[in-house]
């Protein structure tokens, strides 16, 4: 009798073990789709990319957690291809950041594609101290440009000037939410300085 219990007990687990695995399974989410690749713009024309960018907007990141207006970038070419780039931001205490850094194109001289570092260059054997810095969106003007990485973890939104008509910007966003950003956690950047 107690074989017979046994056996039947074995059965009846090995029914209902597949009803539970699609229990679990039902309870399961689905992996989130794979983004297509991030798209960057066919080639840029670094010498006419060169001086300063404002920020208009930017996703929050730890390295900027200081910066609470005016943030802007200068871009200087240097006579061995290289870039010197030149960040500042004025913090809630009136007082100014600046983070002196270099980028470097990678692939040919029109590759929109470029890697940065703010680490000291005895550290630039390092791959972790450079980061993405890939141009995905730019005007024929050269007015107002995007900015991102290969995994969507950053977005600048650029500009020449400390203001942006609402119409570009609007048209901007519609393009970058067209490549799978998120443009809701676009954070605003307050620009209070002249364009002198």
């Amino acid at each position: 009798m107690l074989l017979k219990r046994s056996r039947w007990l074995m059965v009846l687990a090995l029914a209902v073990l597949p009803l539970t695995s699609l229990k679990l399974a039902a309870q399961t989410p689905p992996a989130p789709e794979a983004l297509p690749a991030v798209t960057t713009i066919p080639s840029l024309d670094v010498p006419r990319y060169m001086g300063t960018w404002y920020e208009i907007a930017k996703f929050p990141n730890r390295f900027q957690a200081k910066c609470v207006s005016n943030t802007r970038a200068r871009y200087l070419a240097q006579t061995d291809g290289s870039v010197q780039v030149l960040n500042s931001c004025r913090t809630a205490d009136g007082s100014t950041i600046d983070a002196l850094g270099l980028a470097k194109q990678v692939g040919p001289v029109t590759s929109p594609k470029l890697r940065v570092r703010f680490a000291p260059a005895w550290l630039s054997w390092l791959p972790m101290v450079w980061g993405d810095y890939w141009v995905i969106d730019l005007d024929a003007e050269y007015q107002l440009a995007a900015v991102s990485d290969a995994k969507r973890e950053y977005l600048w939104v650029l500009s020449r000037t400390p203001d942006v008509p609402p119409k570009a910007y609007d048209a901007l966003l519609a393009r970058l939410k067209a490549q799978h950003f998120d443009v809701s956690k676009l954070e605003r950047t307050t620009q209070t300085l002249s364009t002198n």
